[in-house]
């Protein structure tokens, strides 16, 4: 029976990763729940100029809206984050730099997104 199996892979024992079918997938999943998110805010701030800023936090205080906004920061983070590193294991060739960056943008939108969920609450419980 002939293996087909190069010899550094037999070595290392390793196959295929096995996340990338997840990795399109979950980007397509946030990219569709993206778009009502999207439409129910520009449609939301379109009705509110002239609006003061307590009538804006007002409106954002408001449980759906919260709730809304929350996962909007959610999804869109989360989508972003499986964009660029999409992007920067396309085209960054060195391994440590590409490990290094997609560490670095995962922290980077993690704490973006922990930055907008809690100032939604801040707003939301204030």
């Amino acid at each position: 029976m002939s293996n087909f199996r190069t010899p550094l892979s037999q070595v290392k024992g390793h196959g295929s990763a096995k996340e990338g079918t997840a990795h399109f997938w979950m980007q397509r999943v946030t990219a569709i729940a993206m778009v009502p998110l999207v439409l129910w805010l520009c449609f939301s701030v379109a009705s509110l100029p002239g609006m003061s800023q307590e009538e804006i936090r007002g409106w954002l205080s408001g449980p759906i809206t919260s709730v809304l906004m929350v996962l909007l920061i959610l999804v869109g983070f989360y989508h972003a984050k499986l964009g660029l590193q999409m992007v920067i294991e396309d085209y960054i060739g060195n391994h440590g730099l590409r490990t290094a960056i997609v560490i670095g943008v995962t922290m980077v939108c993690a704490f973006f997104a922990v930055l907008g969920v809690f100032s939604v609450m801040r707003i939301a419980f204030a």
